[in-house]
């Protein structure tokens, strides 16, 4: 399989977009509204001409500045699922996916479990079912490249939950190479094994999810990963390093840094008490919490300048109340530093 490779710079009304990256297999690019993440994939759809650089599939060039190709979006075996998806509601799901392509159209539909729904349309389907006609639309245009543009933000939550599964499963079966953008860094860790970090048209951090949990090159990359960030003054002694928050709060952790850091610790990597806890936590908060939101099985509380996520089972044990003074403890371990 060809991978694909980008690197141009497209004038954006607020900024320069300026990316280079390439994708083997699926890559996901995160960040907020308006970073130019939908930008991307308008350039490389040929949608959007670049003042200058290179879009190549392998060997076929899509636009070269230097020599003034620019092949045109019908020139280029790209499967784009729009945000909204596009879908035509005068027409059947048969009819929506062979405007893509006839040749394999039972066999997506087969592929894709809408083979049922083939003579509906789509005012009758609901979200995740029209999800899967648009990728099935897609598809049937026989695609050398797939771009996806927030595939899950039209899902209500428990539907984006299955159809996020689907999907990861069919891109793996696919081994294209494609590009996922969204606002969601859980649906960029669950689809990709490659997560992009777009901010303000530039590509800031680009590796696994894992990777970037662990070694965040910026507060705003933790803080979009979900974790914790708090800004304070660090002081490296006896290999340890303690950080002095501005309300004089210290915190620990087993990096190594000096002067003005960001202290990052996940929300999953925190327990609750009523109590200081007897283990071997050396970071405590004390707090009044401010929120308590249960997601799925889990339930994230706020207190003070943190949030914790425990299991629900643990939330009821503990009793947790907006309003309760609870005791927020994580490892220093677990205390991720970056330098500012």
């Amino acid at each position: 399989m060809d991978t694909l490779t980008a690197a141009f710079r497209l004038p954006l009304r607020s900024f320069d977009l300026d990316l280079t990256i390439e994708v083997a297999r699926t890559v996901a690019l995160v960040g907020p509204s308006g970073a130019g993440k939908t930008s991307i994939l308008r350039a490389i759809a040929g949608l959007a001409r670049p003042a200058e650089g290179r879009i190549s599939l392998g060997g076929d060039v899509w636009f070269d500045s230097t020599t003034g190709t620019f092949l045109q979006p019908e020139g280029r075996r790209v499967g784009l699922v729009f945000q909204e998806y596009a879908l035509f509601p005068h027409l059947t799901v048969r009819q929506n996916v062979a405007y893509g392509g006839k040749g394999r159209v039972d066999e997506l539909l087969e592929r894709l479990r809408i083979g049922a729904l083939q003579h509906a349309k789509p005012g009758d389907l609901s979200g995740g079912e029209r999800q899967r006609v648009a990728l099935a639309r897609a598809l049937a245009r026989e695609p050398d490249v797939l771009l996806l543009d927030e595939p899950l933000a039209a899902l209500d939550p428990h539907t984006r939950d299955t159809v996020r599964v689907d999907l990861r499963e069919t891109l793996r079966d696919l081994a294209l190479p494609a590009l996922v953008v969204t606002h969601d860094f859980v649906d960029a860790a669950a689809l990709a094994a490659k997560v992009g970090v777009i901010v303000d048209g530039r590509l800031v951090q680009l590796g696994s999810p894992e990777q970037l949990i662990a070694a965040p090159v910026s507060p705003f990359v933790a803080r979009f990963a979900g974790g914790n960030v708090l800004h304070g003054r660090a002081h490296r002694a006896d290999g340890l390093t303690t950080v002095e928050l501005a309300d004089r709060t210290l915190v620990i952790s087993t990096d190594d840094a000096e002067g003005e850091v960001a202290a990052i610790v996940y929300p999953w990597e925190l327990t609750l008490a009523r109590a200081l806890p007897g283990d071997s936590s050396q970071n405590h908060v004390r707090a009044v919490v401010t929120s308590v939101v249960p997601v799925a099985n889990r339930v994230r509380v706020t207190l003070g300048p943190v949030t914790a996520e425990v299991t629900a089972e643990s939330a009821a044990r503990l009793g947790v109340r907006e309003g309760d003074l609870l005791i927020a403890s994580w490892k220093a371990t677990a205390t991720r530093l970056v330098q500012l």
